[in-house]
């Protein structure tokens, strides 16, 4: 009886390492999620700031858009 006992208890034991890997995967899940709706939140604006310091870098006015346009660049 105790030998059952015994060989019961190391399998549960062994039967953890399935559940850390779930919680992983939810946790992976879970950050890219957030990524995704971090880019698509910022991505207007992370693309008038590269326009902004190309625009720059080239000798140009930078114009910002209005709403979701991105912004435009005039040389100079």
């Amino acid at each position: 009886m105790l030998s059952l006992y015994t060989n019961l208890a190391a399998r549960l034991q062994r039967n953890e390492q399935g559940a850390t890997a779930v919680e992983y995967g939810i946790m992976v899940g879970l950050i890219a999620v957030v990524i995704i709706v971090a880019v698509s939140l910022l991505g207007t604006t992370l693309q008038d700031m590269f326009v902004q310091v190309q625009c720059k870098i080239g000798g140009g006015v930078f114009t910002p858009g209005v709403g979701a346009a991105s912004g435009t660049c005039v040389q100079s």
